[in-house]
């Protein structure tokens, strides 16, 4: 993969195509070096766990010189709310950036569409830069892009789930469709799903729970990352083609008969 090759994002330059979340890890200091061995250059943040009066809590173990802070709405139910975080993260002087969460429900964590919608429009009118967790609709993700949000961000599978990629031809399709950076968010388990996510085109993949909750988080977080390069570079590539019957991989021109 070229050097060049960044992801180019709501006005920043990423060398790495993977970005990582910051919650669940056993200790701060397993955080730390997670991130480090995953080389991601920009990490998520949940606004409501940062105590943003005393310091920040969860900030104080980040180096933000190192990463770039991508502060997300996570555990809101309704636009309202995720506008009021999104406003609350910025105002304590976080950043205009936000990872745009409006779920539906506690059980399967998957976002409300109407809501998500109604908060991006206010978002983006709000001068926000948007990057917005959806559903694998194509139809839904390309009224987010119409309202001008910097990156979509469609579901692989339910979050947290680990089930990884299940509907690859609706990803496909929201691909092809794109008019802003596609990033896969959520249900990734194992590095072999972000290598499929980047292997269909998409251009990053953003996980949290399938490096914290592996049995050896750092070891896991460098799986993904090299997955995330591998895959780029396969699609890149460009795959050779399908095919029904076998294709001998040796030539059959010149070779001597007994």
């Amino acid at each position: 993969m070229s050097s060049q090759d960044t992801l180019d994002v709501g006005g920043i330059s990423l060398k790495s195509r993977l970005i990582v979340g910051t919650g669940k890890y056993a200790t701060p200091a397993l955080m730390q070096e997670a991130l480090e061995a995953s080389g991601s250059d920009m990490i998520t943040v949940a606004v409501r766990r940062l105590d943003l009066e005393g310091g920040g809590n969860l900030l104080d173990h980040i180096d933000q010189s190192r990463y770039t802070l991508l502060p997300n709405t996570a555990g809101c139910y309704s636009a309202d709310d995720a506008i009021r975080t999104a406003m609350l993260g910025r105002e304590a002087g976080m950043s205009a950036l936000v990872k745009l969460e409006v779920l539906g429900d506690t059980q399967t964590l998957l976002p409300d569409p109407v809501q998500t919608l109604k908060a991006a429009e206010v978002l983006v009118k709000e001068g926000f830069t948007v990057f917005v967790y959806t559903s694998d609709d194509p139809v839904i993700a390309r009224r987010l892009a119409d309202l001008g949000v910097a990156a979509v961000m469609p579901a692989g599978a339910p979050i947290g789930s680990g089930q990884g990629i299940l509907n690859p031809n609706a990803i496909r399709i929201i691909i092809e469709q794109r008019t802003t950076p596609i990033i896969v968010d959520a249900g990734v388990g194992t590095a072999s799903d972000v290598a499929v996510a980047m292997e269909l085109g998409c251009d990053g993949v953003l996980l949290n729970t399938a490096i914290a909750n592996a049995r050896e988080p750092v070891r896991m977080a460098r799986a993904m990352k090299l997955a995330c390069q591998a895959g780029r570079d396969a699609f890149l590539a460009g795959r050779m083609p399908r095919r029904l019957y076998a294709k001998a991989s040796s030539p059959s021109e010149g070779l001597v008969t007994a």
